[in-house]
């Protein structure tokens, strides 16, 4: 799927699927698309080139039947100001023809800590964002797709809205949400795609990555150990011996280094997972070939 904006390209041709019941990261800077990935989904902007399909439906062509069963949060939510919360809530619900469990409505209400009966305009950034969250929650739509959905929380509220996105997907419903926060992602999801300047440059089983990804190790000794003293050791790379510290990088299996750690007095040691921020970086520095399409042109 592409989009253009006259000369600009927004989507340069993304492929993606995603199962029913994910929590999936649609992540990546600002700018990198993926707003626009999300308003076609919505109908919203209609694509250059490709299709969407949501629940089944053609995003385009049967965007009403899609819509019905999808809860929408905006990047940057816009409601009637002078609408208190629960009006609103009361309306969201109107339009969705009734349908709408109040217990579950009342302890999204409670978990997030909003009072519905402030005006909208009276909100702070951070509560405006409580309201908007809800409103998509609250009919317990078959996919829920959000953009920047902690904007504007604070840490604990993060916390709740992270912890009620778990619970739709083991309800057996689907979260698909942009972020650029990579600890948001990471806590949240069990995949991701990074997106760069338009195009997906990776899908990432979460899971899967942090079994398979080299572990690195950070070692600080008594005495200097010699140059060579871990070259051999099978499983690992020494990324740096100097003097007293050393860092190595494993294959995920540490075994072998510790035995090979114990010829030696050892005063610290550190194991890290690599992060998905880790992972991010390394495809956002690596350089990016255009496509033989775009060399031609």
């Amino acid at each position: 799927m592409t989009k253009r904006y006259g000369a600009a390209q927004a989507l340069r041709g993304i492929d993606l699927s995603v199962a029913q019941g994910e929590l999936f990261g649609f992540l990546g800077p600002n700018g990198a698309g993926k707003t626009t990935g999300i308003r076609i989904l919505l109908d919203l902007i209609r694509p250059t080139s490709g299709h969407a399909r949501v629940l089944g439906f053609d995003a385009q062509a049967e965007a009403v039947e899609a819509r019905r069963r999808i809860g929408y949060l905006p990047g940057d939510a816009q409601f009637y100001r002078d609408m208190t919360s629960a009006e609103l809530f009361a309306y969201v619900e109107q339009l969705r023809d009734g349908g709408v469990d109040h217990n579950y409505l009342r302890r999204l209400v409670d978990d997030l800590h909003l009072d519905v009966k402030r005006p909208i305009k009276a909100l702070s950034r951070g509560n405006r964002q409580k309201a908007a969250v809800i409103q998509a929650l609250m009919a317990q739509p078959e996919l829920v797709i959000l953009d920047e959905p902690t904007t504007g929380l604070d840490p604990l509220m993060q916390d709740v809205v992270e912890e009620l996105l778990r619970e739709v997907a083991a309800d057996g419903r689907t979260v698909f949400f942009s972020s650029h926060l990579l600890a948001e992602v990471e806590q949240v999801c069990t995949r991701a795609a990074i997106l760069r300047e338009g195009r997906i440059v990776s899908v990432i089983d979460l899971a899967e990555q942090r079994r398979i990804a080299p572990r690195e190790v950070h070692v600080v000794f008594e005495q200097a150990p010699p140059p060579d003293a871990f070259n051999a050791v099978p499983g690992i790379r020494v990324v740096r011996l100097e003097g007293t510290e050393a860092r190595f990088e494993t294959d995920g299996n540490v075994d072998a280094l510790i035995k090979a750690l114990a010829r030696y007095t050892v005063l610290e040691l550190e194991s890290a997972e690599p992060t998905l921020e880790d992972l991010f970086r390394k495809y956002y520095e690596a350089p990016q070939e255009p496509p033989e399409s775009e060399v031609a042109s």
